[in-house]
């Protein structure tokens, strides 16, 4: 579940530089935003233009929101050019795949409804995470989950001596955590904090990290999990992506592994330990960037 409770209000509605790396050179091409997130967000529906209109000089048909895809020249960063306000990710995510939720999406979206039934169900890869993460923790850590929605997807969930939930969402989370709140956050010191499929969904993903940053203590480890998406895992040898991704849904971010690194060290923090995962999701062979990251000077061995 995407966090926005500490998104930054000093944004462009319209980016004209990188949100990771903050370079200005960016390359354009057109696109549509998906009529569910078009609705959703800024209440938005698509219209069918007929001659009852009058209008002269434009052609009848199907009109979608406009926007466009932007691709960083520098890190790669391939990325949707609005980026929402505060107020527009709440309208998105409050009540993340809850009915109202779920009845407009299965509107726009037919055969939406069985696969978040299997959504809620929880990944299937867990243990490849607590693998990754094993050597660098205690054998019991506290952990924060920034963003993890119920916890039924977070790591060492049953060994955990804390795991506590930050979700904007105020979902009903599993029984061996604790929802907390945006004043809870500095109280207490993580061994681990997650953030884990959050970062593709925000608008200021240098921000959220920085935010996550002013929480950890020289021995946390933060654990970033973002998805390799199979348009640039496909496309790896074809520079000019943004002209091949012509919709935009959830994720607004698609991130090259350069962004990731560059994301990291622009917030302030270290790569103690990078791999790329292949997942089965929806039955076939999918990519996740894992990365540990620590403060500076608890960083002995990082990259």
């Amino acid at each position: 579940m995407p966090d926005i409770a500490l998104a930054t209000n000093d944004y462009e509605r319209i980016a004209s530089y990188c949100v990771c790396c903050g370079s200005p050179h960016l390359h354009k091409s057109p696109a549509v935003l998906m009529p569910f997130i078009s609705h959703r967000v800024f209440d938005w529906q698509p219209v069918a233009i007929d001659e009852s209109w009058g209008l002269r000089t434009i052609r009848s048909g199907n009109a979608y929101s406009i926007c466009n895809s932007l691709r960083c020249g520098e890190c790669g960063l391939l990325f949707l050019d609005i980026r929402f306000s505060d107020k527009e990710l709440g309208n998105l995510y409050s009540n993340y795949r809850g009915d109202a939720y779920t009845r407009l999406r299965e509107h726009y979206e037919p055969g939406y409804s069985a696969r978040n039934d299997a959504l809620r169900q929880g990944i299937q890869y867990v243990p490849e995470i607590e693998e990754f993460l094993r050597s660098m923790i205690p054998v019991a850590p506290g952990v924060l989950d920034w963003g993890g929605d119920t916890g039924v997807n977070t790591p060492f969930k049953h060994c955990a001596s804390t795991l506590d939930i930050y979700d904007i969402g105020s979902p009903v989370v599993i029984p061996e955590a604790r929802l907390i709140d945006k004043t809870q956050l500095r109280d207490i010191d993580y061994d681990l904090i997650i953030c884990s499929n959050v970062l593709e969904h925000v608008p200021q993903p240098k921000t959220l990290v920085r935010d996550i940053a002013a929480t950890m203590t020289n021995s946390t480890v933060l654990y970033l999990e973002i998805p390799y998406e199979d348009l640039l895992v496909a496309s790896r040898d074809n520079v000019a992506t943004e002209t091949l991704k012509r919709h935009w849904h959830e994720h607004i971010n698609f991130f090259t592994e350069t962004a990731v690194r560059a994301l990291v060290r622009s917030s302030g923090l270290v790569i103690t330990a990078f791999r790329i995962l292949e997942v089965p999701i929806y039955g076939k062979p999918s990519f996740m960037f894992q990365v540990a990251c620590t403060l500076p000077m608890s960083a002995e061995g990082a990259e």
